[in-house]
């Protein structure tokens, strides 16, 4: 259970803490966009099964891999990425958590 909660926890009650306490313009757009950086599970329609609760993202899907997770830190350095990329920092930063959870990541 508490792996649960770690996980969506920082998919969902993160970005809505972020964008509402630290963005007091556009508060609740930028909260959507950070809540939509979980579409980067959509990589995980290629995988088979698509979800194993077992099985580490990171490393393993294509939207996971290192060199995307690469390009993820670079967009908050940029103004018009800044959002998108903490949003998908967020994402990476709960499955690392689930990763680490599980016993280790995908090579």
């Amino acid at each position: 259970m508490l792996r649960f909660t770690l996980h969506y926890g920082i998919h969902f009650i993160v970005p809505i803490l972020i964008g509402y306490g630290l963005f007091k313009e556009n508060r609740l757009k930028i909260t959507i966009i950070l809540l939509l950086g979980i579409l980067i599970d959509l990589d995980h329609l290629l995988a088979s099964p698509i979800f194993d609760a077992n099985r580490c993202s990171i490393g393993f899907h294509p939207l996971h891999s290192v060199w995307a997770i690469m390009i993820y830190a670079l967009l908050p350095f940029f103004p018009k990425t800044r959002i998108l990329g903490l949003a998908l920092l967020i994402h990476i930063t709960a499955d690392t958590v689930d990763c680490l959870w599980v016993g280790g990541f995908s090579s």
